[in-house]
């Protein structure tokens, strides 16, 4: 059987496809290693964001962080990340992300996350179960001086609006 003309095109934007995809793909967020739990950030840009919201459903946590009414390419830098158990208050995991996304792979259980970004602390619940993917939301108030509070790429990103509309 001869492939019609719509194979043959197929066929050549595939092996076309291949040879120029892996050249085109971003790499991967390095995972990470903190007090035995592997994580992974990533998000700073569209590419990235993608990737890890595609990935997150294989990891035992997702958190997200973003600032409200944040201007779009302003990403939370430098997020103090602190995981611990709910009920006894151990600390489990502690971390800074400096993306906007932070994947861990928690062990089943109840946990209470603090997530600080210049200097100041957001706190949720966070209850991981078995091979379900869980997820808390994190989002600053905007009128928060994150320019003279801390987190270093958000004061640039201050500065460079500020700057922009004089």
């Amino acid at each position: 059987m001869k492939p019609n003309r719509f194979g043959w095109a197929l066929v050549a934007m595939v092996i076309l496809g291949a040879g120029t995809s892996a050249q085109a793909l971003p790499s991967n967020p390095p995972i990470q290693l903190t007090q035995g739990i592997e994580y992974m950030c990533g998000g700073r840009n569209s590419a990235e964001a993608a990737f890890m919201r595609m990935v997150s459903p294989r990891w035992a946590a997702t958190l997200e962080f973003s600032v409200n009414r944040a201007k779009p390419g302003d990403v939370p830098d430098d997020v103090t990340v602190v995981v611990r158990e709910r009920y006894t208050g151990r600390p489990i995991m502690e971390a800074v992300a400096g993306a906007p996304f932070m994947l861990a792979r928690l062990d089943p259980g109840a946990y209470e996350v603090d997530a600080t970004l210049g200097g100041v602390t957001l706190r949720q619940a966070l209850t991981v179960f078995s091979g379900v993917a869980s997820r808390a939301v994190f989002v600053w108030p905007s009128n928060v001086d994150f320019a003279n509070a801390g987190g270093p790429r958000m004061a640039q990103q201050q500065a460079a609006v500020r700057g922009s509309s004089d």
